[in-house]
């Protein structure tokens, strides 16, 4: 299975921005998709963003979108999410997930919420008042 490393976390200021990466150890074509969950102290895990890396289609949690943008880079196997104008709600160790097969009956998003595929160390953000 393929190999994650996240990197990229930090702490900011409400309304700073932070971009998250994501490494992975095999060509990113060999998952179907990438994505980043997201667990804050005390909370559910959340699905925050996903993309078909075969075809470059992206999904966002409702709490995210508009603010937040899943890509990837083919060349460097890294999977990257920008994150703009970050509220203190965002506070969580943030995680890298691979889908090495594609969900059945549910959409990536919602499979990498409930917990389908692999998943690096995670890499903490926090953002303050």
């Amino acid at each position: 299975q393929v190999q994650l490393v996240e990197s990229g976390g930090g702490s900011v200021q409400a309304g700073g921005s932070l971009r998250l990466s994501c490494a992975t150890s095999k060509d990113i074509y060999s998952t179907y998709f990438m994505g980043w969950f997201r667990q804050g102290p005390g909370k559910d895990r959340e699905g925050v963003a996903v993309i078909d890396t075969g075809r470059g289609a992206t999904d966002y949690g409702d709490s995210v979108k508009g603010r937040f943008t899943i890509s990837q880079d083919n060349a460097k196997n890294t999977v990257y999410l920008q994150m703009n104008d970050l509220k203190p709600e965002d506070t969580a160790t943030y995680y890298c997930d691979a889908l090495e097969e594609s969900p059945v009956g549910m959409t990536a998003l919602q499979a990498i919420d409930i917990g389908f595929g692999h998943w690096g160390q995670g890499t903490q953000v926090t953002v303050s008042r």
